[in-house]
């Protein structure tokens, strides 16, 4: 009896170490996500793919991490977490190569798919490892903090450190930033890394996991297709068809004697209430966040390297800012700090909704550190509460429904709330493009920004110069109508979780798990 009312152990130098090193693939993943569409001008020209081919080589990549989430973090629970980011890392590496030194459209598709899937078993095995190594409420929340920042590091980077790839080498040089960074995990894994695994979990069922995979990567095309083309049969039906798939996935886990996913983890308030969180958080951000890249080059005229730089302050801000989460939970409670975070962020998006133009850009600067401030206890607190909820030997499964909802959010925010804004778009550029411009013009000029900077290259000045300034006015107000739906959300996440967790008790400190084996 006293031994189970004994603290948890303190963390050992071995346990940060290997912090550092899980932090690796964090942010080499987040580089991955922000460098591709620099080097899509220069592998354009040398692989000349179609323009159905180009959008698969940047959306393949995001469709197979998110359709393997689940399943790879249920695998990591059986075969073990530590064997799983290893085999995972090496598979990226690989894959990495691949894709640097790709021939064809088709083999730079083919290598992309297979990183998707690698970079699948990175995440969950990452953060489900440091629940296992971090006992400690404290010391874990630590951890996922300095987990987390390698997230905006990776964010942050990624523009600066692509073009100067770009500026240099070529285009394939982007994808080798992978090879390095999975060769140090595969050395210094082993050596710092303790293995666990659930040693009652029963076998993987393979149609469980061929239902998940189905079911995510369904509804994410759909949507992304939906966001690109517009409302149409085709992504409806596809989001249909993976929603009838994930009830065909829930009836099978609750029939079977050992699911591959145990959905009696949502039971937990605290589990269930931080997953929606999270989803609608990075729904918000993702809506309104996502558009000022183009706003910067497309409105603006900033080069790509110098709307990288305007970013930079941000995330450095963000990145010291999150830091000192840790602290402020000795003050408050965790669904206090994330409300109020949220409350705070929601200036942000307000602020982002008064920008107008260049003279006054420090509102955009502004609203993206207020934003970025603010969701960083979500975040942060969020990943944290997900994985302590959930029993030691199910944080896999734990980790992936946290970068599964993710990555959802994420995809429904680029569909729902980008439709939203492009349909402002759309309505403005109706009203002020000139009658007489050629049709197809007037029909690129009048879907996208990019469309519209492209159509103005192939017209005379005076017209040109219209058809910017309302592209440009247009988009701006599409910016607009996007923070203030992303404000709305955001101040009503803000509110379900101090109703739901803000009086939440401290998550009891998990015993030493028999059930799981450490291998040194």
């Amino acid at each position: 009896m006293e031994a189970s009312n004994a603290s948890p152990p303190a963390a050992t130098r071995r346990e940060w170490l290997g912090l550092a090193v899980l932090m690796l693939p964090t942010v080499l993943l987040a580089l991955d996500m922000t460098v591709l569409h620099l080097a899509v001008p220069q592998l354009s020209a040398d692989l000349h793919p179609t323009s159905d081919q180009l959008l698969w080589i940047l959306d393949i990549y995001g469709f197979m991490i998110a359709g393997f989430l689940v399943t790879m973090g249920t695998l990591g629970d059986r075969i073990g977490r530590r064997k799983l980011l290893l085999a995972g890392a090496t598979a990226f590496g690989a894959a990495s190569a691949l894709a640097a030194f790709a021939t064809s459209a088709e083999m730079l598709i083919a290598a992309r798919a297979l990183l998707g899937i690698a970079g699948a078993t990175l995440m969950p095995s990452t953060l489900s490892l440091l629940r296992n190594m971090f006992h400690q409420e404290h010391e874990r929340t630590v951890a996922i903090t300095v987990w987390m920042t390698g997230f905006i590091v990776g964010s942050a980077i990624g523009p600066l450190v692509g073009g100067a790839l770009l500026e240099f080498f070529w285009w394939g040089s982007v994808f080798l930033l992978g090879v390095p960074v999975m060769a140090l995990l595969l050395v210094c894994g082993p050596l710092l890394l303790p293995e666990f695994r659930d040693e009652q979990a029963g076998r993987q069922d393979f149609l469980s996991a061929l239902l998940s995979v189905a079911m995510v990567i369904a509804v994410i095309y759909g949507l992304k297709d939906m966001a690109r083309n517009g409302v149409s049969w085709a992504p409806l039906l596809s989001i249909a068809a993976g929603l009838v798939i994930g009830m065909l996935f829930v009836r099978r886990q609750r029939r079977l004697a050992e699911p591959m996913f145990d959905l009696a983890l949502f039971r937990n308030r605290t589990f269930s209430t931080s997953v929606v969180a999270m989803l609608l958080t990075v729904l918000a951000l993702s809506g309104a966040w996502l558009m000022v890249f183009q706003y910067l080059q497309g409105v603006l005229g900033l080069s790509p390297l110098h709307a990288g730089l305007v970013m930079l302050p941000p995330a450095v801000i963000q990145t010291i800012v999150s830091l000192l989460v840790p602290r402020l939970t000795h003050y408050m409670s965790r669904g206090v700090l994330v409300s109020v975070g949220l409350l705070l962020s929601v200036f942000g998006f307000l602020s982002m909704a008064m920008v107008t133009g260049m003279d006054n850009m420090a509102w955009l600067v502004a609203g993206m550190v207020i934003m970025g401030v603010g969701v960083m206890p979500m975040m942060i607190l969020g990943t944290d509460m997900v994985v302590s909820a959930a029993p030691p030997n199910k944080t896999g499964a734990a980790s992936a429904t946290s970068e599964t909802a993710t990555e959802l959010g994420m995809a429904l925010g680029i569909a729902v709330i980008g439709s939203a804004g492009a349909a402002v778009y759309r309505a403005h550029m109706a009203g002020v493009l000139p009658p007489d411009l050629p049709a197809d013009l007037a029909l690129a000029a009048g879907d996208t920004l990019g469309g519209a900077l492209d159509a103005a290259s192939q017209l005379p000045p005076d017209v040109s110069d219209l058809v910017l300034s309302g592209a440009r006015e247009g988009f701006t107000q599409a910016l607009h109508t996007n923070a203030l739906i992303g404000a709305a959300i955001v101040a009503i996440t803000a509110i379900m979780v101090g109703w739901l967790l803000a009086r939440r008790q401290a998550i009891p400190a998990a015993p030493n798990d028999t059930t799981q084996t450490e291998t040194p």
